[in-house]
């Protein structure tokens, strides 16, 4: 094993450590936290030849630079962007080795908002109850600035094959077109008590706004409120839940969310667009369509499946380069 330092040079707006958050914390009130696009986070560490949940850096607009001492292998996903290895070009969404003293740059993001970056290794980070994701809350912040050094325990020994024909593995995308985005919605039973609201959701357009933070996207666009002054218990609700607060708004509620506040859920978001809600930004278009939970299930199992080849033909390549190691889980 060696250990590798990899120099910052740029961050973007915010640049953190993250994965896919914490497990079983929300009973001590700690939010699960994690990558808001879990996808995007999962695929580029099985690029990089790690397991799904192993730490990587997650940042959100501008650009992202560093330059390591020694040889290391690496993977960007997320939005699409420009990604350079000592300024040629290089590709996203798959490994890239990058050599001692060169500088890796991922710039130019657009239709989306977060670029994900892992290290083919482990990640020296700090954790809080068990993950390294952020909650700045409980002043843990893991943010990076430019001049911070990433240390990695990496078994990479370095080569300059990796853009041969073996890696060019089977990698499900996102559809982070430039146009609004289709968001697919289950219903929840909060939304028989707004008569109309089932239809208004499918037939109108909501536009993110800049109030929008880590706890939920809020969304410019129609709403109704629910008949009377019934109150509503505050309880537990899932990450993507679609929430009408008392202002003419509509907030789908993040990895960072807690309670209702007894405000209604009209709905869930299904699991295959957690993904796209994660990248949306301020300004991006959204639109809603209903689907009933069975062909949410099946969504998510397909998007599992295509997860699952990619991670057994990782396995495969890394294995055949002796790098299997770093696939283990912690």
């Amino acid at each position: 094993m060696t250990d590798v330092a990899l120099e910052i040079t740029k961050t973007g707006w915010l640049t953190t450590f993250q994965d896919l958050g914490r497990r079983d914390t929300e009973r001590l009130g700690v939010p699960t936290g994690g990558a808001a696009d879990q996808h995007s986070a999962v695929v580029a560490n099985l690029l990089a030849g790690n397991h799904r949940g192993a730490t990587l850096l997650e940042n959100l607009g501008g650009e992202l630079a560093f330059v390591p001492d020694h040889d290391v292998l690496v993977a960007v996903t997320g939005a699409p962007s420009r990604v350079t290895v000592g300024g040629a070009p290089a590709g996203g969404w798959a490994p890239v080795v990058v050599p001692a003293g060169q500088e890796l740059r991922v710039h130019d993001v657009r239709h989306g908002t977060r670029t994900y970056l892992a290290v083919h290794g482990a990640i020296a980070a700090e954790t809080f109850l068990g993950s390294a994701a952020p909650d700045a809350r409980m002043g843990f912040g893991q943010v990076l600035r430019p001049g911070t050094r990433v240390m990695v325990e990496s078994g990479f020994g370095g080569f300059r094959s990796f853009d041969q024909p073996v890696f060019r593995l089977p990698v499900p995308t996102l559809p982070l077109d430039q146009g609004p985005w289709l968001v697919d919605v289950v219903e929840s039973h909060g939304s028989t008590a707004i008569p109309g609201i089932r239809e208004l959701i499918a037939e109108s357009s909501y536009v993110v706004t800049d109030r929008s933070n880590h706890v939920g996207l809020r969304l410019g666009g129609p709403v109704r409120h629910p008949e009377g002054e019934t109150e509503i218990a505050s309880h537990g609700v899932p990450v993507g839940a679609l929430e009408i607060p008392h202002a003419d708004e509509l907030i789908v509620l993040g990895r960072y969310r807690s309670l209702t506040a007894g405000y209604p859920i009209i709905g869930v978001a299904a699991r295959t667009s957690l993904p796209l809600l994660g990248q949306a930004g301020p300004g991006r278009e959204l639109r809603f369509r209903w689907i009933d939970r069975e062909t949410s299930v099946r969504r998510s199992a397909q998007r599992e499946a295509e997860v699952r080849t990619l991670e057994r033909a990782a396995a495969d390549v890394f294995g055949a380069w002796g790098l299997r190691r770093a696939l283990a889980p912690d």
